[in-house]
């Protein structure tokens, strides 16, 4: 196996992803040589997590599983997967989707701009532009002005704040106290982007096409919608008192 120093790790976290896991996987491996995938399952009762045993014992040594012992939402989920990343020493670390709306064509894309910045957003939502296939309206405009909201209030310069398709320098996860980072649900994202803005971190978005899944249901919800109403000032009073 290849240094991992030299290498990107691709975060998948699962929960009943079985349909999906098999075609994204080898997308992502694919897309270029110097990946390797972490499938981060959360004992998905639809049997996702032997679904990613048998891709890495087929994809080895490319394809690592960490089995989790519950669902307990997606902060946790990639907080696990950025701690084993760092523990064997990945220079960069991706976050992605199992669902296939996150194209694995742009990774290499992702990859090359990491080297000049610290972290790289594949965003649906810049310059004014939405690039989103497939999803009803109620999702989008809750996901457009989701981001919009997150930016007006703590004033992070993100266009997609809220966007789960990112690739993170090895220095950045090293220099974020990860244990601070409580969100549970998709406000995990707006969180991680502004404690990273905010430690100085600098940043570029790449356009990407956002395409909704074909198999699988989201796994969206009225709680989650909450936590991020709240979440976001919460991230605002903590950066007045100088919490963060």
């Amino acid at each position: 196996m290849s240094d991992p120093r030299t290498r990107t790790l691709v975060i998948i976290p699962t929960y009943n992803e079985r349909e999906n896991l098999p075609r994204v996987v080898p997308l992502a491996l694919d897309a270029a040589r110097e990946i390797d995938v972490l499938v981060v399952d959360d004992a998905s009762p639809d049997g996702t997590g032997k679904v990613a045993d048998e891709l890495a014992r087929r994809r080895s040594p490319r394809v690592h599983v960490l089995h989790r012992r519950g669902k307990s939402g997606l902060g946790p989920a990639y907080l696990a997967g950025f701690r084993w990343a760092l523990e064997r020493g990945y220079a960069r670390v991706c976050e992605m989707d199992a669902d296939l709306s996150h194209p694995t064509e742009k990774l290499p894309e992702l990859i090359r701009i990491s080297r000049e910045v610290d972290f790289v957003i594949g965003s649906r939502y810049v310059n004014g532009r939405v690039t989103v296939v497939n999803w009803p309206i109620g999702r989008l405009l809750i996901s457009y002005f989701g981001s919009v909201y997150a930016r007006t209030i703590t004033g992070l310069p993100i266009s997609d704040a809220t966007g789960g398709f990112n690739l993170f320098n090895r220095r950045v996860l090293a220099a974020l106290d990860l244990d601070r980072i409580q969100s549970t649900g998709y406000t995990f994202q707006i969180e991680l982007k502004f404690r990273a803005w905010r430690q100085g971190f600098t940043f570029e978005e790449v356009p990407i096409v956002f395409t909704e899944r074909d198999q699988g249901e989201s796994k969206m919800s009225k709680r989650i919608v909450a936590e991020a109403v709240w979440k976001v000032w919460k991230l605002r009073v903590d950066q007045l008192l100088g919490r963060l």
